[in-house]
């Protein structure tokens, strides 16, 4: 294995070399390069560390520059406070990562997830950085747009109620309404699952997936996805859209990615952690729920600077979701059920009203929370039609509830709205495109 050394000048240089050789004879590695992250107490001028010594105007610099300028295949970290502190270590750990090494300390071990080389066509993936980002609403949104633009798109669905052998759902063929979802339902599916969202509200051929567990940098315990991106490769689609599962990253190599992230999450879970492991290997970064109040104006701005110094070629989209419902709700009065944050759910409403003719008479953000949800459910008046997204209890709750009402069902889907936002979208499906040495379709040209 190469490794490249983590050092500094606090370590007395021949304590640093003496731990240089355990580390060669305990991991078979040897050494191409040593990262000199900076103190001076112990440090000697003109000390042979037996390989290159690169430096940089801050450890992070310095280890950057050093995964520039030498491939390797784990970085052994050799320093210790005061140099590098919690946050450092993070940032060079994201550093590492995206590189494809493994970063190894006394008593730590992190690994780059195993991205498997399995799909036999050009390929994007949507990854997040956390649940209830609207990731899934963003990969159904881009399904819709390729298919406008002619791509013919798959979308392979990874989530931890997915079917346990990967089931294809042809969207385009099939009617995926209230009947459709509750006769899954019956046979012991999640029939909110996300693979049926998207198949239900984007009208495309769907692979659904499952897995369990996601590790710090998003590999799942456990997943199914690479037979789900076997099954892809055999259906009649031009380009196949992964989509991620709230932190956990789909276990294979896409031509590139797209990622989410909620203006209203903490900054460190877009920029520290290895929040940074998610930017630096992705192509476009969408900064989902950035209005008030879920976000300021200002909090935008400054995720935007902290994102630039990650990295800072990436483009950054922020955005706003707004209700689509798939079905004609005109002049309905509706009871209008989601997942969005009850300081949002009074907007979402007033669109519905005023962008596609119904009367809200009554709304619920307690999609997650069963209980309540029936409690919410329990107290509407007045409700000709029920209107949701879907997912947690969308069927098993809420179209259960208006089969025996005798009340129609529609379902609601999550529109992103952004300047620039398709022309974004668009770019990077034409560089998958590119990358397979294909040409997008004479729509997105």
């Amino acid at each position: 294995m190469r490794a490249l050394f983590l050092i500094d000048g606090e370590h007395y240089p021949p304590v640093v070399l003496d731990a240089m050789r355990a580390v060669r004879e305990d991991l078979g590695a040897e050494g191409v390069a040593a990262a000199f992250l900076g103190g001076t107490e112990k440090l000697k001028e003109g000390t042979d560390y037996g390989v290159p010594l690169i430096k940089g105007g801050s450890p992070v610099a310095a280890v950057g520059r050093a995964l520039d300028e030498h491939a390797v295949d784990v970085v052994v970290d050799l320093s210790d406070e005061p140099v590098v502190g919690y946050r450092e270590r993070m940032r060079i750990a994201s550093l590492a990562l995206a590189a494809g090494a493994r970063y190894v300390g006394s008593d730590f071990e992190l690994r780059p997830p195993e991205l498997q080389n399995v799909s036999e066509k050009p390929s994007l993936a949507v990854i997040g950085t956390g649940k209830r980002v609207g990731k899934t609403a963003i990969a159904g949104y881009l399904a819709r747009l390729l298919a406008r633009e002619g791509f013919d798109p798959g979308v392979v669905s990874m989530g931890r109620g997915g079917p346990p052998e990967p089931e294809v759902i042809e969207g385009h063929k099939l009617l995926v309404g209230s009947d459709y979802l509750l006769e899954a339902l019956e046979r012991g599916a999640h029939a909110a699952s996300d693979y049926y969202e998207t198949a239900a509200l984007s009208r495309v051929t769907t692979v659904g997936c499952r897995r369990c567990g996601g590790g710090l940098a998003g590999d799942p315990f456990v997943s199914n996805v690479l037979e789900g991106a076997a099954l892809a490769n055999t259906l009649e689609t031009g380009i196949t859209v992964f989509d991620g599962s709230g932190a956990a990253i789909p276990p294979v190599a896409t031509d590139r990615r797209v990622l989410v992230a909620g203006a209203h999450q903490e900054e460190d879970y877009i920029t520290g952690y290895l929040g940074a492991y998610r930017l630096m290997i992705s192509d476009l970064l969408l900064l989902a729920m950035s209005e008030e109040p879920m976000a300021s104006g200002e909090k935008v701005r400054r995720l935007v600077e902290k994102v630039r110094e990650v990295k800072p070629e990436i483009e950054v989209i922020p955005t706003v979701f707004r209700p689509r419902p798939v079905g004609e709700v005109e002049g309905l009065k509706v009871a209008y059920v989601s997942t969005a944050p009850p300081q949002v759910l009074e907007k979402l409403a007033r669109h519905l009203e005023e962008s596609h003719g119904c009367e809200v008479v009554a709304v619920s953000g307690n999609l997650s929370d069963r209980r309540r949800l029936v409690a919410d459910l329990d107290a509407v008046e007045g409700a000709e039609a029920y209107l949701t997204e879907i997912k947690a209890a969308a069927v098993d709750v809420v179209t259960r509830r208006g089969a025996e009402e005798g009340k129609p069902v529609f379902y609601c889907d999550n529109n992103p709205v952004g300047e620039g936002l398709d022309d974004a979208l668009l770019r990077v499906a034409r560089e998958a495109l590119r990358e397979n040495g294909g040409q997008p379709p004479a729509a997105g040209v």
